[in-house]
């Protein structure tokens, strides 16, 4: 299908008089005019943060068609067409395609702090296979499981803590292979193809991880879920993904006329699958949020445009013309009527996962169907007493339907699931451009809400705290328990944009802001480990044409820069004995961006730098390159992608190693006292899983640093 696809595309633009003969749709007012475009994209990185040098991470291949046509009665259509194959997944498919990630159980080194520690005492006794727990670090599938347990238990008299006599043997904790390490659990599957969680870009150090499924869904169908759109792709959807389900090879396909009113205004009507653009800024989506957005593509370095994902829409302008104070005056209303969809953040296991946020979903999917090995999860104390939060941890082996994420909880197609906009646009006699937005649409990321009461008590195998051997706990609610389903709440926004130019700095000036009402934000301050929060965010950019001679004494040289501020309302964060407990995402967080670009041999080469700076995150990217057209229709781009971070502690955070879902058992203590029987988190924390948030886009892929050549050649 993608071959054919493709060569039909080429076949639709190869000449100017085949275009010629296109059918006029119902009037031949004019010929068709095509612009076909093909870009070659290929990149390569160096180390990764295991020490791995990833090598090609995109050999993208892009056919792209562009058509217009005015077809009569002042109606005009246009269409665009897109088919890419990246061939990433072939030419390195020990890092992104069949072949990706370990090859054996052993290849999977889970942390197990509490190793060394349990050796030096002597805990096991002689000599056994349980020994295999000693170690640092244990291979997937190496954690305590039933056995272990079942002998704490027993020394902690499980029956005198408020259940039945008979004794223990009621957990449902999995054990290792004693016989053969080399091959996990049978309920795991293979030890063949994972990687440990945030492996690429981080150090588990004394926190959690796991092992994560890395190959395509149809090479291991391990935590494969549609988070919307990404998340269940086979090896054929991810190196040609425009060819789905949602037909997104069609990038553009509308038609649009404008209606002369009465009063002298008109109305622009613009009716198909297209992207509707509000924001004045660019990389940072404060208005701009209609179209959700594709960052597989390129994480957050892509031109949006590029990356926007095109929706059936419908969009009116009523044009109202000129006033007293005013030179014009446009009212746009905008219906988004297509089937929801989220931004694509990455399927783990491609080379563009942004936050890392796909790789976490689907190793929390995979720990939920299959169960899983945990770092550093149960702690180091003896039989019968909380755990200290400055303690040591034993990696740990969860079964199924325990911990992880249970289901997508997907939009489906209704009315009440469409979106709707309105933006009031003017332009004052001064020259003041303004808007005033308003919208309502679903959150375009996920919200993981945990689902408590319906996973599996890991120490007594019943649900929740119900069973009797849950001791004094019996019958209080479970609550911040690390088991979620995923929605996409309902987002209410309202906001505002402008541009002006000052003639005395020589600088354009471009503003943005908006509030939103219905967002929801990771809180494991909370029972469902979620907050509903108001969030304001804004961007003020300016830009300058100046003069710098060494780059062009002849030519200005572009210099522009922005600053996007966000600020989360009620934010939630507060100091226990092991850590922050609350909101990973900082209560107020800035980002600037700094672009330089200059035009030099007749404006045949242009030379760019682009410099960006988390400083919440303290974390940098530095994108240098230059364009160079050769002719009119064959371009040349070289660059690179840098970045770098300060320091991993700032990022660590909360993890709900110590959340107490499972009283008594999941108790800690502190110098500054012992968890009680009611759940809620101590504070116990690491840099996963909440560290990504803290981290950002730049933060957490500081370690996929890129170097690149681009061609793009006009037929």
């Amino acid at each position: 299908m993608v071959v054919a696809t493709a060569l039909a595309l080429a076949g639709l633009g190869s000449l100017p008089a085949r275009a010629n003969n296109l059918p006029s749709l119902g009037g031949d007012v004019e010929p068709w005019r095509v612009d076909v475009y093909y870009e070659n994209d290929t990149r390569f990185r160096g180390k990764d943060k295991s020490g791995d040098r990833v090598g090609l991470s995109k050999f993208r291949n892009t056919l792209q068609v562009e058509a217009d046509k005015k077809v009569g009665d002042g109606w005009a259509v246009r269409g665009i067409l897109r088919g890419t194959w990246d061939g990433v997944y072939r030419l390195n498919e020990d890092e992104y395609g069949k072949d990706a990630g370990s090859k054996t159980a052993a290849d999977v080194r889970i942390p197990n702090t509490a190793g060394p520690v349990a050796q030096s005492v002597g805990l096991f006794g002689p000599p056994s296979p349980v020994h295999v727990h000693y170690g640092a670090t244990v291979p997937f599938g190496g954690g305590v499981g039933f056995t272990v347990v079942d002998v704490i238990q027993a020394g902690a008299g499980l029956p005198n803590l408020g259940g039945p006599g008979g004794g223990p043997g009621v957990n449902k904790f999995i054990d290792p292979n004693y016989g053969n390490l080399a091959t996990p659990p049978a309920v795991y599957g293979s030890g063949a193809g994972l990687q440990l969680l945030g492996e690429r870009w981080n150090r588990t150090g004394s926190g959690v991880a796991f092992a994560v499924p890395v190959r395509p869904c149809d090479k291991d169908k391990r935590g494969c879920r549609d988070f919307g759109g990404y998340g269940d792709k086979k090896l054929s959807e991810l190196e040609a993904p425009e060819f789905n389900d949602r037909a997104d090879f069609i990038r553009e396909l509308y038609a649009k006329k404008t209606f002369d009113l009465a009063d002298g205004g008109n109305f622009f009507l613009k009716l198909g699958r297209q992207q509707v653009v509000w924001g004045r800024t660019d990389l940072f989506r404060v208005l701009d949020v209609i179209n959700p957005v594709d960052y597989s593509r390129n994480n957050i370095y892509d031109e949006l445009q590029d990356i926007r994902i095109p929706m059936w829409i419908a969009q009116g302008e009523w044009r109202m013309g000129g006033s007293g104070s005013m030179q014009e005056r446009n009212l746009q209303v905008v219906w988004n009527f297509d089937k929801f969809r989220p931004n694509n953040l990455g399927q783990c296991g491609s080379p563009n996962v942004i936050l890392d946020a796909g790789c976490f979903f689907r190793g929390m999917a995979n720990l939920w169907d299959h169960g899983g090995t945990v770092a550093n999860f149960a702690g180091f104390s003896a039989p019968g007493t909380p755990a200290p939060v400055d303690g040591v941890w034993f990696a740990t082996n969860f079964g199924p339907n325990q911990i992880g994420i249970r289901k997508v909880h997907l939009p489906e197609w209704s009315l009440a699931n469409t979106q709707l906009g309105m933006k009031f646009e003017g332009v004052t006699q001064g020259g003041l451009n303004f808007s005033v937005n308003a919208l309502t649409y679903r959150s375009q990321l996920p919200s993981l809400r945990s689902i408590n009461q319906v996973a599996i008590n890991p120490f007594t195998g019943a649900h929740g705290n119900t069973s009797p051997f849950s001791g004094p706990a019996q019958g209080i609610p479970t609550t911040n328990l690390i088991a979620f389903d995923v929605y996409f709440p309902r987002v209410n926004l309202i906001g505002g944009s402008m541009d002006f130019q000052s003639e005395t700095l020589g600088a354009a000036f471009r503003l943005e802001g908006a509030l939103t009402e219905g967002e929801e934000f990771t809180n494991t301050a909370r029972p469902r480990l979620y907050s509903e929060n108001k969030v304001f965010r804004s961007v003020i950019g300016v830009d300058r044409p100046t003069f710098i001679p060494f780059i062009n004494p002849n030519r200005t040289t572009l210099i522009s820069a922005q600053l996007f501020y966000q600020h989360i309302f009620d934010h939630e964060l507060k100091s226990m004995p092991g850590g922050k407990v609350g909101m990973p995402d900082w209560e107020n967080n800035y980002i600037g961006t700094l672009l330089i670009k200059g035009f030099v041999m007749n404006d045949r080469v242009s030379p760019t730098l682009i410099l960006a700076r988390d400083f919440k995150a303290h974390a940098w990217a530095i994108a240098p390159s230059v364009e160079w057209s050769l002719t009119d229709d064959l371009k040349l781009t070289f660059g690179a992608n840098v970045k770098n971070r300060d320091n991993q502690s700032r990022w660590e955070f909360d993890d709900c190693r110590s959340c107490n879902p499972y009283a008594p058992y999941t108790m800690y203590t502190s110098g500054a006292g012992t968890q009680g029987f009611a759940p809620g988190s101590f504070g116990l924390s690491g840099i996963e899983p909440l560290g990504r948030f803290r981290a950002g886009p730049i933060g957490a892929a500081w370690k996929e640093n890129e170097l690149y050549v681009t061609l793009k050649y006009k037929f």
